[in-house]
Formats: C-alpha cells, structure tokens, sequence
C-alpha cells in the first residue's frame, strides 16, 4: 500500500449555521485575532503603568483601521477598475477580499491617530502593537487555510496540501487537482515566530528596549518573509501575470526599507522607551 505523497485538505470553510447567519472560520479567527490582542496588550500596557482603559480604546481604532485599510488595499491595489466602476461593492466585505498590505497602511493611520489624540509616544505605540499584530496575522493566515485559499504553485514536497475545495482554474488546470505549497501555513508559523521573538524581547528588556527597535525587527522580518513567499505563490489577479514581481512584493518592499531605515535609527541613535509611553522624548 502506496502512502500519499500529500496531504489532502478539505476542510468546510463553514463551521456551522443558523438559518441565514453563517459562522466560517476565518470569521472566528479573525475576531479571535482582536480577542487575544486585547488581552495581550493589556498586560503589557499595565506593566508598564497603563491602564486598560486605553487597551479598550486602541483596540477600537485597530478594529477600524484594519477593516478599512485591509479593504481599500485589496479594492485598489489588486482590482481597482472593477471597484472604482462599482463603488458600493466596496462596502460589500461579506464577500470576502482583504489585502494585509492595506490593514498595515490603516493600523499605521489609525495608530498615529490614536497617539495624537491621547498624547502617547507613537514609537512606543507601534512597538508595543507590533506583537499583538503578528499573533493576529498568524491567526488570519489560519483563516485563509481554513478557505482554502491564496494558495501556493504546484510542488512534490511531502507537507505538500492538495486543496480540494479550491475551484480556480489556473493555467487551464483546476488547482484542485495538484498538490501545492501550503503558504499560508508558511506565513503563519513566520508571523507566530515573530510574535514569540518580540513578546519575548519585550518581556525581558521592557522599558531597557530603545524606541523603535520591535517596529523594525517585525516590519523587517514579517515583509521581507512576505516577499520571499510570493514566489511560491500563484498570482491572486490576472494582471500579476505579466510583472516580473507581483503585487504583494512590490508592496513589501518600502515597507522592508522603512524596517531597515527605523532599524538604522535605532542603531545610530538609541532612545530609551519613555515610562507607559509619555509624549515628551527624555532628554
């Protein structure tokens, strides 16, 4: 008796329903996502003499600025002319279609919003969020193998995953039928190691960390990790064909060099964390 030489997944993306209100894993892992969050960055927040209070109000404006950002990223960079024609498809995000370049750009906007509005060190803000948002984008990655989709290229590796439920013709060739790179497996175990790299650094050092220095390890590492993956990936649009680098790594790439340029920074001139992230820079 022959083993398999891949892994079969046909998982229901649906885990159960209520009359029309569907409960699907993404969902759940997606919500779970802000759930953990929240409790993590609670005990980081009131170790360092916050309290959470403001992990409540944050957690608000990560919701919104993911949300919009993961959507607008996906409705502009990867197929703009149909939702620009069709703007209240926009809205339509029970249809699926989020971009993690976008959620990066909308955490960005909406943290510098927060920072602003209730007189927090933005640096510090984004060094501490940076760990919760690589747990969540472990979790989401989740998501996207319990949907069986953005799926890797053909391969004959043994952890290879044979996506039954996946019904996109690629190349005239139904992707269900060959086994393929599990990249969002790949992602996800990437993100969740950096999620135990700075917690762990976090933990260890706390206010001892120079300012900046969590931001552009997880910016550095989680994009130039994105970049290096879409090459085992199939393209998500048609377009994508044609480009020598795809969507997703031409989007990775200032967002690696603004890693490196905080990295640089932070080398030449290290800063202390200020105590529970006080605006004012220490003399």
């Amino acid at each position: 008796m022959s083993l398999l030489n891949f892994i079969p997944w046909n998982v229901d993306p649906e885990i159960f329903n209520i009359g029309p209100i569907s409960v699907r894993w993404y969902g759940l892992l997606f919500a779970l996502a802000f759930v953990f969050g929240q409790r993590i960055l609670s005990r980081i927040y009131v170790a360092e003499g916050r309290t959470e209070g403001d992990v409540d109000v944050i957690t608000l404006y990560m919701i919104i600025g993911t949300v919009i950002g993961a959507r607008l990223g996906h409705t502009l960079f990867y197929d703009p002319e149909y939702y620009l024609s069709n703007p209240i498809e926009i809205l339509k995000i029970w249809k699926g279609g989020l971009a993690s370049h976008g959620a990066t750009i909308g955490i960005l906007f909406s943290l510098w919003l927060f920072s602003r509005n209730h007189k927090f060190n933005y640096m510090w803000v984004l060094d501490r969020i940076v760990i919760v948002v690589a747990l969540g984008g472990a979790l989401i990655r989740l998501g996207n193998l319990m949907n069986s989709e953005i799926i890797g290229k053909v391969t004959d590796v043994p952890w290879a995953f044979k996506f039954e439920r996946n019904h996109e013709i690629i190349n005239g060739v139904a992707a269900s039928l060959d086994p393929r790179h599990p990249t969002q497996l790949y992602e996800a175990l990437c993100a969740f190691l950096l999620f135990v790299l700075l917690y762990g650094l976090w933990k260890k050092y706390k206010e001892r960390l120079p300012l900046g220095l969590l931001f552009g390890l997880f910016v550095t590492l989680l994009f130039t990790f994105r970049f290096l993956v879409e090459f085992l990936k199939e393209n998500q649009v048609e377009f994508e064909d044609t480009m020598s680098l795809n969507m997703g790594q031409l989007l990775s790439l200032p967002l690696i060099l603004i890693g490196l340029f905080v990295l640089f920074r932070v080398w030449r001139n290290p800063k202390p964390a200020l105590p529970g992230g006080k605006l004012q820079e220490a003399k």
